[in-house]
């Protein structure tokens, strides 16, 4: 079983907030001879539909060497898990969470968003004191 994050519970706590209700903690990624997990699951029901939302969220904190190297050590993750899931669960979306405050003075930057966006990385804002979800960014 991997470590949890130092925000793992910030952003459950903040997911079970705002409506989710968790489903794996941790999400076991299976595929053939890799087996890996992610730090969540959770499944959002939707009234009018017999289906609800569901998504799996690695957490990513920023305090290696640098936030460029933690950022490619996150879209490095990122792509691997997002392909592992559309083979074995493709109902799923794939969520990195990040807090407010990385989200404002790194993922802003032209680079990062060009990267971003080219990647279709889906972000989840957190604001991690008060447990609660910012901003979805897709």
């Amino acid at each position: 079983m991997p470590a949890k994050d130092i925000y793992h519970n910030a952003v459950k706590n903040a997911l079970v907030k705002d409506g989710w209700k968790i489903t794996a903690d941790p999400y076991l990624l299976k595929y053939e001879d890799a087996e890996l997990y992610a730090d969540l699951a959770a499944e959002k029901p939707i009234a009018a539909e017999k289906k609800g939302q569901k998504i799996v969220v690695e957490i990513k904190i920023f305090v290696g060497r640098s936030l460029m190297y933690d950022f490619h050590s996150a879209l490095g993750q990122y792509m691997v898990y997002r392909k592992l899931i559309q083979l074995t669960a493709p109902e799923y979306k794939l969520y990195l969470a990040i807090d407010d405050i990385v989200y404002k003075d790194f993922f802003q930057r032209k680079s990062v968003q060009v990267i971003t966006n080219e990647n279709q990385l889906l972000l989840m804002v957190v604001e991690m004191h008060r447990e609660e979800i910012l901003q979805w960014i897709n």
